[in-house]
């Protein structure tokens, strides 16, 4: 995880339910959602939170429509300085450092996003500087908790052609879940699920949330939940 999505996926989120039926959903009515494994894709999200509220679907590709301005503010294909959408709330978690130091200790690294394709490139390519980063994002492949992402950055990562561990970090029971399905579909390799709480649960006076959610993490099948993403640097399976 390398950003957070409070302000923005989950915003716009919110945003699209209410203007559909007048109804917000609250950060713990989504957290709740997410905690189920089967609803990564923030479109389909809005879809069954409406149809829980007993409201009526519109068409999924208006929907999509009204999604996407609320998170970009313009053309997603066009020039990003013209975004005026939630896009531009997104604190980030780590610097391009972090990915040096991963390099720098001969680990291997790459992103398998539920994100748009350009939302995914602004972050890593614009806001981050890396170059031409390895990247699966929606669109690529099957949406998570599929595995077919992974499991194909894992190969193009080198992964099918040496003994490596892959490791998946992720702050979803989605993304815990894939990691899950890929041991199922390539169960020679050795994968590894990490998991991190997101940013809006490590706030003060959210502990008890924190801890319902690392449990629905661990209760999934993550091997380990790291305090923050940073903390992925002083994992024994990415230490010097």
């Amino acid at each position: 995880m390398i950003r957070d999505v409070a302000g923005s996926y989950r915003r716009a989120l919110q945003c699209t339910v209410q203007h559909y039926c007048g109804w917000q959903p609250s950060a713990d009515a989504i957290d709740a959602l997410k905690a189920e494994g089967a609803w990564n894709n923030d479109w389909d999200a809005s879809l069954e939170l409406l149809r829980r509220h007993g409201a009526a679907l519109p068409d999924r590709a208006a929907l999509i429509d009204v999604f996407s301005d609320f998170y970009f503010g313009g053309d997603p294909e066009g020039d990003p300085s013209h975004w005026t959408g939630f896009i531009g709330d997104e604190p980030l978690l780590v610097d391009a450092s972090f990915f040096a130091t991963l390099s720098q200790r001969k680990v291997r690294w790459g992103f398998v996003s539920g994100a748009e394709p350009p939302s995914a490139r602004f972050v890593l390519q614009q806001r981050l500087g890396l170059q031409d980063p390895p990247l699966i994002a929606m669109g690529d492949a099957p949406d998570k908790p599929d595995p077919t992402g992974l499991i194909r950055l894992a190969r193009a990562l080198g992964a099918n052609t040496e003994a490596a561990r892959v490791a998946y970090l992720g702050d979803t029971v989605a993304d815990v879940h894939t990691v899950v399905q890929a041991r199922q579909r390539w169960p020679e390799q050795q994968f590894v699920s990490l998991a991190v709480v997101p940013p809006h649960l490590q706030t003060m006076g959210q502990a008890k949330a924190r801890t319902i959610y690392e449990q629905r993490l661990k209760e999934a099948g993550a091997d380990l939940v790291l305090n923050n993403t940073e903390a992925l640097l002083s994992w024994e399976g990415v230490m010097a």
